[in-house]
């Protein structure tokens, strides 16, 4: 998916993780997960650019379709599809 479709998509759940250093908005992603619906989408806010690369791996390794991720100013939003 492109950045605008990214932007476009409906989100069931955003996690704000700006300001916390890694593994932070990992551990967060993991804990909110479970609050979002099965093939419902959440987007990680994290100020970390360590999280584009943290995100998407547990996203495979679990079983989480990872959508991609769109850089604003400082900001990174990392969306992905809940998968089980």
């Amino acid at each position: 998916m492109n950045a605008e479709e990214l932007r476009q998509l409906k989100v069931d759940k955003v996690v704000d993780a700006r300001g916390v250093a890694c593994p932070g908005p990992l551990l967060e992603a993991k804990r909110a997960v479970t609050g979002v619906p099965i093939r419902g989408v959440m987007e990680v806010v994290s100020s970390d650019e360590g999280t584009t690369e943290d995100v998407p791996l547990w996203a495979k390794k679990v079983g989480h379709e990872y959508l991609g991720t769109v850089a604003d100013a400082g900001l990174w939003h990392i969306y992905l599809r809940r998968g089980k």
